[in-house]
C-alpha cells in the first residue's frame, strides 16, 4: 500500500498560508471542512462552545465565548477571494 501524498501546489499553498496561519489568535487550533456544504471551521478552542456569534459581510461568521473569540466559520469556502471580509456596521 503506497503512502498518501499531497501535490507541490497544495504544500506551496500551505507555504503561502503560513504568515495567515502564524497571526491566528491561538496557538493551537483545529480546521474542519465539510466538502457537501462547503464550510470550513476553524476553532481555537476544543470544544469550541461558542455563546455568541458575529456574522461579517461576506458570509465569514466570527464565533465567541464571553469576550474571547473562540472560532471562525466560513461559508462557500472554496469560493473566497484573498481579501478579507469588512464587519458589519451597527444599526
Amino acid at each position: 500500500m503506497g503512502k498518501e501524498m499531497m501535490s507541490r501546489e497544495s504544500i506551496e499553498g500551505v507555504f503561502k498560508a503560513m504568515p495567515h496561519i502564524l497571526k491566528l489568535p491561538a496557538a493551537k487550533f483545529w480546521v474542519d471542512y465539510d466538502r457537501e456544504a462547503d464550510v470550513l471551521y476553524i476553532s481555537f478552542q476544543r470544544p469550541q462552545k461558542a455563546t455568541e456569534s458575529e456574522m461579517l459581510d461576506d458570509g465569514v461568521i466570527l464565533r465567541y465565548r464571553g469576550n474571547k473569540m473562540v472560532g471562525l466559520t466560513i461559508l462557500d469556502a472554496s469560493k473566497r477571494e484573498k481579501t478579507p471580509p469588512k464587519r458589519r456596521k451597527a444599526h
